[in-house]
């Protein structure tokens, strides 16, 4: 299922995206379901039958065009955890840039975590606010974003996808010269705005193979950046793996994969974002994010 935050003339809710009707299925004026996309997901399996039952009865339809879609967690009750350099490609780019200021090695040994600030988060459409840096280096990242279900500690790799309740789209928009100027990435990384996020949650089911997924992103049309998630050198389990080692991973919880070559810093002269133009990162079957630079 294609579960979004949408709003119209009423408060920002929950509802399926039903593609073949182009409507959207209110869940709680359907189904009483939370209103809130955390507080939907922690339900798990049993919130999921509710809503496929609401997508058949046919109930509470509203037409696609009449809604704004929010990001699906518009304000997430916690950081957004990032991984670091986690295609080989990027790595090389990122590091040949003279940005990277956090080490030496051009290729992790291991997962490098960092969080984005959940003020940093806005939906598909909204203008990413490039006026916040500034240091005039804002640069795009489309990634592959897991959202976790079932939560934990200590979850072995082997299991890490029952803890999966779905992917998303993350643009980890990042101000380069911050990134650098700080030696580390959260606050190049958490400006407000800087992190577009959507156009839905697509529940894990929808998925037959996660590494056959390819992350595609244009600039006023231009491709980009263009790999298929199976080049992550740590890919999901491992990721998961990892962090529930240190702490307890619960239901909504976010975690951006990490990006592949073609960001704006690989080029020289350097590509960064400029007020106009327009940043689409599609991954399917999730869809498409875009956002204009404003």
């Amino acid at each position: 299922m294609r579960l979004v935050t949408f709003s119209d003339d009423r408060a920002a809710r929950v509802g399926v995206h039903d593609t073949a009707s182009a409507t959207i299925v209110d869940l709680a004026a359907t189904t009483r379901l939370p209103r809130e996309m955390t507080a939907f997901v922690a339900l798990g399996g049993k919130g999921l039958q509710r809503a496929r039952r609401a997508l058949k009865s046919g109930a509470g339809r509203i037409p696609f065009a009449s809604v704004t879609l929010l990001a699906p967690f518009p304000r997430p009750a916690k950081n957004i955890l990032c991984v670091g350099k986690n295609y080989h490609d990027h790595a090389r780019e990122f590091q040949a840039s003279g940005v990277d200021a956090t080490g030496k090695e051009t290729i992790p040994e291991v997962p490098i975590i960092f969080t984005k600030w959940p003020n940093s988060v806005i939906g598909p459409g909204v203008p990413i606010p490039a006026g916040n840096d500034y240091t005039d280096s804002t640069d795009y990242e489309g990634e592959l974003t897991v959202v976790i279900g079932g939560g934990g500690r200590n979850i072995a790799a082997r299991d890490a996808f029952d803890h999966v309740y779905g992917y998303t789209i993350v643009n980890d928009v990042s101000a380069r010269t911050l990134q650098n100027r700080h030696r580390q990435w959260f606050l190049g990384k958490s400006l407000d705005g800087y992190c577009p996020m959507g156009p839905c949650l697509l529940t894990a089911d929808e998925v037959k193979e996660v590494g056959e997924m390819r992350l595609t992103t244009r600039v006023n049309g231009a491709v980009r950046q263009n790999a298929l998630v199976s080049q992550l050198i740590f890919d999901i389990p491992n990721l998961i793996e990892t962090i529930s080692r240190v702490m307890t991973l619960e239901p909504g919880d976010i975690i951006a994969t990490g990006t592949c070559a073609g960001v704006g810093i690989g080029f020289d002269p350097p590509k960064y974002l400029k007020k106009g133009d327009v940043v689409a990162v599609t991954i399917d079957p999730i869809g498409t994010l875009e956002n204009p630079v404003g």
